[in-house]
């Protein structure tokens, strides 16, 4: 991956949204990933610093902001330098007593 031209499935894929790069680009395929709150479908879309990548996964949603890429996949700790989670909490309908 070139760190002037960083695709959006390989950015998944390093930032260990999912377990392959195969699955990062279906995901996207499917529409289930926005940049910047459009919905895009092609895998290899442009990702940018300081974007916000919203992900739909099959148990939640994930809000990303883009701070960093790599040439390749690290580990856990690694990936995590390559964004920050823009909401941390779980979203669902409220409950009332």
């Amino acid at each position: 991956m070139s760190a002037e031209r960083p695709r959006l499935d390989v950015w998944l894929w390093h930032a260990r949204c999912v377990r392959t790069r195969s699955a990062a680009a279906e995901l996207v395929k499917a529409g289930r990933v926005r940049v910047n709150g459009s919905r895009t479908k092609a895998p290899a879309h442009v990702v940018r610093l300081g974007d916000v990548v919203t992900v739909a996964l099959d148990s939640r949603v994930r809000l990303l902001r883009v701070t960093g890429f790599a040439e390749r996949r690290g580990d856990a700790e690694s990936a995590s330098a390559l964004y920050m989670e823009e909401v941390t909490e779980p979203s669902g309908p409220e409950t009332s007593s």
